[in-house]
């Protein structure tokens, strides 16, 4: 690691001139999707440099820290979430110098950094898997999940992937099926080997001495699978959703109670706490990619101080319409079965339709809808993740079918249209091709429903979605209730809602209407001294809150 410590860009403000070691609850993150970011050597795909670029555009939001999608070597065939080389950046975004670069200017402008760690499954060209398939006696024949198939010839078990069909591909070399719960390129990592789990503690490590500053964790809890190999049941019509996978996905049809959130990951996530927690004020956030127990593994996985910092659930990203009292269940949910534990809220990703369509297509005022979705979401208690564009209030693009590169949106057309609608390339300028993103033709076409909703369009506009964001979160800064503070509802009904933020110092009064007529709310005749650095208007007086379309009422609760 010598050289490693030698070539590091810029020590971690986690580890240096920010003490605060519990920085990330209550933090803001900004995801950035780095090949729909910033293209800055022409080739039409995002990259290192360009993120360096717009740094200062993420800074001035305010937020906490960036999170970074995968930017390792791979053959992109789930576009970086097939890794084939953990410690080294795939040329087309940049070099680790590059990467160095941009962990020095995050930390200049006070943000920290964190990254996509893939740690579930690999490329098929990953070096590991190359030997593992090999035979069944060499060194890493059990690196990954291989089984016989059955006497007939088919998949071990009846388990599905993600991504459609069987979770088992036939390898002739070794005349076994390996697991796969995503793509067929994306083999299963075995964790049951103690090899392997010690070889991912290293690649931390590895990303720990070059300064990051946390790893958010993809499909936390796919890393075990049960030994046994068990059939999973079939799951009652009733109980299926669509926040995991589309409808016409048979994913659906079964209660995956085997090929994930086995009870041994929560022994892993000891080991890897203990990693971070030798690097003072580093944290990670894990993705719980489970639609039926969702919550209870958040629970499991953040309980106390011996394993992961927060997790997000998939409460807030599925189809399903945001209301008032779903929002209390949620979060009432949480706060009964996580005591001890902290949840990452979000409600927009590179995975899911964005929420300016999935919520708000259909909204008297679309403009004003995303404001007041976003000031909830920055009320709420917990850690936030922001997604790239969502400060534009950046619908999801359409794209005909010969523009799709999403290997998941293709298998499901049109069925599901898949992730390319939310990954676009971000808009920065007005007029340009492009919108200021490449000077060549973007990987995936700039919708033209994005243009006039650029940066550049918005800035210094006090009207705008860009505006409200920097305004509300700064105000949010301003209010350690909201930033940390604990959370108890009064009112949930149809479109209002009603909860006080609290901490040691304030007691603050959070109101919300989430939709396009005027509410009238009883809560307790309080003392309140009404706040307005937020852009919103409402009004108190004898035990009532009016609230217009779309409006909130923030007020300091006093004795």
């Amino acid at each position: 690691m010598d050289d490693v410590r030698a070539n590091l860009a810029h020590p971690s403000p986690a580890q240096t001139d920010l003490p605060d070691a519990d920085w990330w609850r209550g933090a803001v993150i900004y995801q950035i999707y780095p090949r729909s970011f910033q293209d800055s050597n022409g080739d039409g795909i995002g990259d290192l440099a360009g993120i360096v670029r717009r740094l200062p555009h993420v800074a001035s939001l305010g937020v906490d820290a960036i999170w970074i999608s995968p930017f390792f070597k791979s053959p992109m065939r789930d576009f970086g979430y097939d890794i084939s080389d953990y410690r080294d950046v795939d040329p087309m975004f940049g070099t680790l110098d590059d990467f160095d670069a941009l962990i020095a200017e995050a930390h200049r402008l006070g943000m920290r950094v964190m990254i996509d760690l893939v740690m579930s499954h690999t490329a098929l060209e990953h070096p590991w898997f190359l030997e593992s398939r090999v035979n069944k006696t060499n060194p890493k024949a059990d690196w990954f999940v291989w089984a016989d198939p059955k006497p007939d010839g088919t998949p071990p078990n009846n388990w599905l992937s993600m991504f459609g069909g069987s979770a088992w591909q036939f390898d002739s070399p070794r005349r076994q099926y390996y697991l796969h719960n995503f793509l067929a390129e994306q083999p299963d990592l075995n964790f049951h080997n103690p090899e392997v789990q010690e070889e991912l503690l290293d690649i931390v490590r590895f990303w720990l001495e070059r300064g990051v500053d946390g790893f958010r964790l993809d499909v936390i809890n796919f890393y075990f699978h049960s030994k046994g190999l068990e059939d999973n049941p079939p799951l009652h019509e009733d109980h299926r959703n669509d926040s995991i996978a589309p409808s016409v996905n048979p994913y659906n049809y079964q209660d995956h109670l085997y090929d994930k959130s086995q009870p041994e990951n929560l022994d892993f996530l000891r080991r890897f706490r203990a990693l971070l927690d030798e690097y003072p004020g580093t944290t990670a956030v894990g993705e719980v990619g489970d639609a039926q127990r969702g919550l209870d593994i958040v629970a499991a996985y953040t309980a106390g101080n011996e394993r992961v910092h927060m997790c997000y659930a998939f409460d807030f990203l599925q189809p399903m319409k945001i209301t008032a009292p779903n929002v209390r269940r949620v979060l009432e949910e949480f706060e009964t079965v996580a005591r001890t534990g902290w949840s990452c809220w979000a409600f927009s990703n590179h995975d899911v339709t964005r929420h300016a369509s999935r919520w708000g297509e259909g909204e008297a005022d679309p403009v004003a809808y995303n404001k007041i979705v976003s000031a909830l979401l920055f009320s709420l208690r917990g850690s936030v993740c922001l997604y790239q564009g969502e400060e534009l209030g950046l619908p999801e693009a359409e794209l005909a079918f010969e523009d799709l590169r999403d290997p998941y949106g293709i298998r499901f057309w049109p069925e599901y249209r898949g992730r390319d609608g939310c990954r676009t390339p971000m808009v920065w300028e007005e007029g340009d091709h492009a919108s200021g993103f490449s000077e060549a033709v973007p990987w995936l076409p700039v919708s033209p429903a994005h243009g006039p909703l650029s940066v550049s369009a918005q800035v210094g506009r006090p009207d705008s979605v860009l505006e409200h964001y920097r305004r509300f979160l700064a105000f949010r800064r301003q209010h350690k209730a909201l930033v940390k503070g604990s959370i108890t509802f009064l009112v949930a009904e149809g479109d209002a809602l009603v909860f006080e933020r609290r901490d040691a110092e304030e007691r603050m009064l959070c109101a919300f209407n989430l939709g396009s007529g005027w509410v009238s709310l009883a809560v307790e005749d309080l003392r309140l001294a009404s706040l307005d650095e937020h852009g919103f208007a409402g009004t108190y007086e004898k035990g009532e809150i009016r609230l217009g379309p779309y409006g909130a009422f923030f007020a300091l609760i006093e004795a």
